[in-house]
């Protein structure tokens, strides 16, 4: 079974919307314009890359990405390993031609249904819709969560507020860094 990783920057409030300045949010760069830079709180990124064996993006983000990251260099880990998009209106014709083997997934079924083949970590960029499911339904086993300390109010959260029951968390890795920034890494309890 293979393991499902959720990585995200992430206000102290929850807000996962528009940290690399991603055009439409009142608030885009959060994760520059307002704390320091501290560049071992970002070593998870490298790792994160080296340990996946694959990419999973819901479609906005994979229109996102998919237009940038096949050419930048801090990103080569990723053009080279699968992707899947989660999404019901993407098609084929929709997928950039240079980053790589890319496969649409229709549901949280063909998710759960991946889960379940061999092979390594499948990393979860961005996509705050997808997570939101993805966590409703059980199926993400860990979270990597980069906390910055702001409070940005309005904005698109990483977790739903469905009503539903507990899902206990273990602390595996922790850090605090001195620009107030903390790395948190959480298996899920099943």
């Amino acid at each position: 079974m293979r393991t499902l990783i959720s990585t995200a920057f992430i206000s102290l409030d929850g807000v996962v919307e528009g940290p690399g300045g991603e055009p439409g949010y009142r608030n885009t760069g959060w994760t520059f314009k307002h704390t320091e830079f501290v560049p071992e709180a970002f070593d998870i990124k490298g790792r994160e890359q080296k340990e996946a064996a694959a990419m999973m993006l819901g479609r906005t983000s994979y229109e996102a990405f998919s237009p940038v990251w096949p050419g930048m260099e801090e990103f080569a880990d990723y053009k080279v390993m699968p992707k899947y998009v989660v999404s019901t209106t993407l098609t084929e014709k929709d997928l950039v031609s240079n980053w790589g083997e890319t496969t649409i997934l229709r549901s949280l079924d063909d998710v759960a249904a991946l889960k379940e083949t061999e092979g390594g970590p499948i990393i979860v960029h961005g996509s705050a819709t997808l997570n939101q499911s993805l966590s409703d339904a059980g199926l993400i086993d860990r979270y990597h969560l980069l906390v910055f300390p702001l409070l940005l109010g309005a904005g698109k959260r990483l977790f739903s507020d469905t009503d539903k029951d507990t899902q206990k968390l273990k602390l595996v890795e922790s850090e605090a860094y001195a620009n107030g920034l903390q790395k948190n890494v959480f298996d899920v309890v099943r």
